[in-house]
Order: structure tokens, then C-alpha cells, then sequence
């Protein structure tokens, strides 16, 4: 009999901020394995574009992650829609900087948390419910993964929001961890290092950034969203069925040059 583990046909996964970067990077590649997937953005355009790329196997909801009511309802939907949710990926996020820690306005310290931290925390909750429910009816098992950063274990200036919600997703994945396993559910977050995104544009169209910080990248490159692909269907897939609570530096070797 042929072993393939990473046929992921029969499996619906759900990727916040799934419409575009290292979102759609998990979405595409999910997509492609066989599973059905879920994607949840704030952008009712970029989420149509997304799903007319996949195929008829996906389908989007509009939702602000940091409304906790709208993550309830979608949640409930995507349930209804698929018929179950075996891997979720909270990767909704954003930045926001300021021009030094001593000037960061509380207004941006608040919005960056509400989306990247509030909204990782309502999501895989409402998602932890159905998977719960599921086990207890005799069908364990599921992943939920939060998306970090190398904000979370290296210093980011300037960015103390983002780099909190950041370190506080990483320590939240591994309560959810070893909570859970006893469902059969695992959770484990994912660390992007440099990666071409929306979000990384100006840092893109620097020079000097392009000049001093890329070559320390050991890989020689900027990271893209498809590099991520692999470990959205492993994570998905019943190979990780064992693997919980661990911290997925994905950064071209950035973080130990």
C-alpha cells in the first residue's frame, strides 16, 4: 500500500488573513494537497480573488478577527459549511511601529494588539470548542497554529507592540498545547523571518535595508510566501499527529548567523 501522508483529501483547514502573503502561501498549498479550505479576511476583494484562484474547494468569509462576536459566528459557519475544521491557521496580523517606544502612541499599541493578539486568542478558541466537542464524540485530533514572529525571541525596535503580541502568541500556543493533547490536539506557532509581503514593502523598497540586511540572511534571498507551504500541510496532516507545542523558525537561517 503506498504511503501518502501528506494527502490531505478529506481535510478542511482554515487560514485567517488567508487571502493574501504568507496566508495564501498556507492556503494554496493546502489547497493543492487535497484539503477544503476556509479563508476568513477583512478584504471582501482580495478574499474573492483568493478563492477564484484556489477553486471550488475553498470558500471565504469576511471577518474582523478582532471582533470577537464576528469570530464566533464565522467559526459556527465554517462548521456548518465543511462539516468539521481540522486545522486552523491564526495568521490574521499587522504591524505598527512608531518612531521610538518612548513616543508609541497607546492608540497603535491597542490596535496592533486587538488583531494579532486578541484575534489569534478568539480564534483558536472558538476552534478549540468544536474540536473538543468532536473528540468527545469519538473523533479526536486537530491542529491549531499561531502565527509568531522573530519578534518574539529577537528584539525588534520600535515595534514593542507587534514584538509583545508576538512573544505572547508563542507562550499561548504551548498552554493550548499541553492542555489539549489529551483530545488529540496539538498546537504549535510558526516564526517567519524576513518574507516579501504587503506588510514588509517598505523594507523591500529600501536600499539600505536591501544593502545590510538581506545579505545576513544566509539563504541570500527574501523569503515568500510559498516557502511556507510545507509546513502548513504537515502541520495539517496526521504525520504532526505527535508534534505539539514546538516553535517553527522559518527565516533562511536568519535568526542563528
Amino acid at each position: 500500500m503506498a504511503y501518502t501522508p501528506f494527502n490531505l483529501e478529506g481535510k478542511v483547514a482554515l487560514v485567517t488573513g488567508g487571502n493574501r502573503g504568507i496566508g495564501f502561501g498556507f492556503a494554496q498549498a493546502l489547497y493543492d494537497a487535497g484539503a477544503a479550505v476556509a479563508i476568513w479576511g477583512s478584504n471582501e476583494k482580495n478574499n474573492h480573488e483568493a478563492v477564484e484562484k484556489l477553486g471550488s474547494g475553498a470558500k471565504a468569509w469576511t471577518v474582523n478577527v478582532a471582533d470577537e462576536k464576528q469570530v464566533a459566528e464565522a467559526m459556527v459557519d465554517v462548521v456548518s459549511h465543511f462539516g468539521r475544521v481540522d486545522s486552523v491557521f491564526a495568521n490574521a496580523g499587522i504591524g505598527g511601529g512608531a518612531k521610538s517606544f518612548a513616543e508609541f502612541p497607546t492608540e497603535t499599541y491597542r490596535r496592533v494588539l486587538s488583531v494579532n493578539l486578541d484575534g489569534v486568542f478568539f480564534t483558536l478558541r472558538e476552534a478549540a470548542k468544536h474540536m473538543i466537542e468532536r473528540a468527545k464524540a469519538g473523533d479526536p485530533g486537530g491542529s491549531l497554529v499561531g502565527l509568531a514572529s522573530l519578534a518574539a525571541i529577537e528584539g525588534a525596535a520600535k515595534n514593542e507592540a507587534y514584538a509583545a503580541t508576538k512573544g505572547a502568541v508563542v507562550s499561548m500556543i504551548k498552554s493550548i498545547a499541553v492542555e489539549h493533547a489529551r483530545y488529540g490536539i496539538r498546537a504549535n506557532s510558526i516564526l517567519p523571518g524576513w518574507i516579501a509581503t504587503d506588510m514588509t514593502q517598505g523594507a523591500q523598497d529600501s536600499t539600505a535595508f536591501a544593502e545590510k540586511v538581506i545579505p545576513r540572511v544566509p539563504m541570500r534571498r527574501w523569503g515568500e510566501p510559498k516557502d511556507f507551504g510545507g509546513i502548513a500541510v504537515y502541520l495539517t496532516s496526521d504525520c504532526s499527529s505527535y508534534h505539539s507545542g514546538d516553535s517553527f523558525v522559518i527565516d533562511g537561517g536568519y535568526s542563528i548567523f
